[in-house]
């Protein structure tokens, strides 16, 4: 797009063109090109011969002439000291001078010469000018700015200009130039198909002009209809067609998921790998709702159109032990049918400025650097996923700045500058915050007690949760991110507790039966023993619950299954007695 075209018309042109056109436009004589692939050429020269006297070597418009790196420095020696002709050196595909962060010894020869040549060029005068003094550039196109060496770019005869993504405005004209290629755009009337540039344009925030042209391309060898740009768009940046919000068993998973998850399909209780999320009805049922929100593709609605954030972001707070986990991971299989689809990070690890590297991974020049990030590398494998960061709270500040990053624009740049996407996934924050306060002394007193009914629980540990985002942390812009999507969960109550052990049993059975083909059962004397000293302290939840059942039962059953008869084959625990040494259990 040049400033001489009329203000409708559009054309996309590459990088080195637009370079080109410039200096041409600018009275330059002779213009000549270079990248590794093809070595050198001519762009551009007034008159014949012009590029010959400078590079000693014939060259034919619009053939290539191969050079060595040392031959290309002789050139440029010649070009930026010539006094009599107005020339520039354009490097196309600057960045491939290098590999995996590692300088090629002539390449960077040909930097050093280039630094050198910076510090010593001569400058050109036209004769009668009075302009400032010009010079005979040489221009390096890299796709980032630390491609070149920092030495080179950072001295001040060097000038890095930064080419900005597209604005709105310019995607949305050049979708009027790409768009047509889709199937059924030709039929649209003259509104409609503004209308489809505008929603490309929409789609496309934050991506190059060429990224817009792949993906209509993509469109159209997929044969997607013009209703269909976001599908385009999606397999664009995550390279998978198959898109499970899509999936039309969804809705019927999602609309059965509620009563599975609580357990009140009574099937469920009799399996391990389901076990049901008890005593927290109201936490899953506002999970669900968020979960049919983004199935229907209302995520972020009434904010207008919001491509790319994430297809759902939950903040789960409340006591320890209560559920946030396992109900992170019921969420991952329910929606994206596999437990692979689960991904945890525990940010009591990255409580350190450093640690942020191991997210995103390192820059290049640092050890490590092409291994990726954690979180980069685990989005770009599996981009279908729900990612949960446990214990937020514990996370350096500068980590939280990538999260604003990823909950506002849904993507994340790793320490390599390539680009990952979190559109497709479920984000899942869980936190301890508001449940006990740090009095003076350094002892934890609690805020909220087992007991408390859920609507003061909720209460005092979201306004607990929002004063530390603001006032202690001083990130209101990250709270506004989450948004109402904070899910506060209850106590385990008494009650809850009761189930709870008499599922922690019977999994411990079940698993005895599988191990060693031994039935256990338990006495009623034995079972009410268990859960007495279980429910004493039910402010650590369904975990402490089973510290307690590990430490009073398992261990001891285990040495006593250890000392019976390798034929027996049922056993019943009648009671439990504890000794000096620890609990030992009665079997009969």
């Amino acid at each position: 797009m040049g400033s001489g075209l009329p203000k409708d018309a559009f054309r996309l042109t590459r990088t080195l063109d637009v370079i080109t056109a410039v200096l041409t436009g600018n009275d330059y004589d002779v213009v000549i090109g270079y990248d590794v692939a093809d070595g050198l050429r001519v762009l551009h020269e007034s008159s014949e011969g012009l590029s010959g006297s400078l590079t000693g070597r014939q060259l034919v418009r619009p053939m290539s002439m191969p050079v060595t790196l040392a031959e290309l420095a002789e050139i440029l020696r010649a070009i930026v000291a010539t006094r009599d002709v107005r020339a520039a050196l354009v490097v196309d595909y600057a960045s491939r001078l290098t590999s995996d962060g590692q300088v090629d010894p002539e390449a960077r020869q040909l930097h050093v010469v280039a630094e050198k040549l910076a510090h010593a060029a001569v400058p050109l005068r036209r004769e009668g000018s009075r302009e400032s003094p010009l010079y005979n550039p040489v221009i390096w196109l890299a796709d980032q700015e630390h491609d070149l060496p920092s030495w080179l770019t950072a001295i001040d005869p060097v000038r890095v200009i930064s080419i900005p993504l597209p604005e709105m405005d310019v995607r949305e004209r050049a979708a009027s130039g790409l768009v047509p290629v889709i199937l059924g755009y030709n039929e649209l009337d003259h509104a409609s198909k503004l209308a489809a540039h505008r929603h490309f344009a929409e789609l496309t925030n934050g991506m190059s002009l060429r990224s817009l042209i792949e993906i209509c391309r993509l469109a159209a060898d997929l044969k997607l209809p013009i209703e269909r740009m976001e599908d385009a768009v999606r397999c664009y940046r995550v390279g998978i067609r198959e898109n499970p919000w899509r999936n039309p068993y969804l809705k019927e998973k999602i609309r059965s998921g509620y009563e599975d998850i609580i357990g009140q399909e009574e099937s469920n209780t009799d399996r391990a790998s389901q076990a049901p999320i008890l005593g927290q009805n109201r936490a899953v049922r506002k999970a669900m709702d968020i979960l049919v929100r983004s199935a229907m593709g209302l995520t972020g609605s009434q904010a207008g159109s919001t491509p790319g954030r994430p297809q759902g972001v939950l903040f789960f707070t409340g006591p320890t032990g209560v559920g946030k986990t396992a109900l992170a991971k019921r969420l991952a299989q329910l929606v994206f049918g596999t437990k692979e689809s689960y991904v945890r990070f525990d940010m009591s690890e990255f409580s350190a400025e450093e640690s942020a590297a191991r997210l995103i991974g390192s820059p290049p020049g640092f050890i490590g650097h092409d291994a990726g990030g954690e979180l980069t590398n685990a989005i770009r494998e599996r981009p279908y996923c729900l990612v949960l960061f446990d214990e937020i709270e514990k996370a350096h500040e500068r980590i939280l700045d990538k999260f604003l990053q990823i909950l506002e624009d849904g993507r994340l740049t790793d320490g390599s500058g390539n680009t990952v996407f979190f559109s497709e996934s479920i984000i899942v924050f869980t936190s301890n915050l508001g449940v006990y306060k740090e009095a003076e002394d350094g002892r934890r007193i609690p805020i909220v007690t087992p007991g408390t009914p859920y609507k003061d629980v909720e209460h005092l540990i979201r306004a607990s949760v929002e004063d530390h985002f603001t006032k202690t942390l001083g990130r209101p812009e990250l709270l506004n991110r989450i948004g109402d999507n904070i899910v506060v969960f209850d106590f385990i109550s008494r009650e809850v507790g009761q189930k709870l052990v008499h599922v922690f049993l019977k999994n411990v059975c079940q698993e005895a039966f599988r191990q060693l083909a031994i039935r256990i059962e338990i006495s009623e004397n034995a079972h009410d023993q268990i859960a007495e000293r279980a429910l004493a302290s039910l402010d650590m939840g369904g975990r402490g619950i089973g510290n307690v059942i590990e430490s009073m039962f398992v261990n001891p059953l285990a040495r006593a299954l250890f000392d019976l008869p390798d034929d027996r084959s049922a056993a019943t625990v009648t009671g439990l007695v504890e000794l000096e040494s620890g609990w030992q259990v009665e079997l009969a």
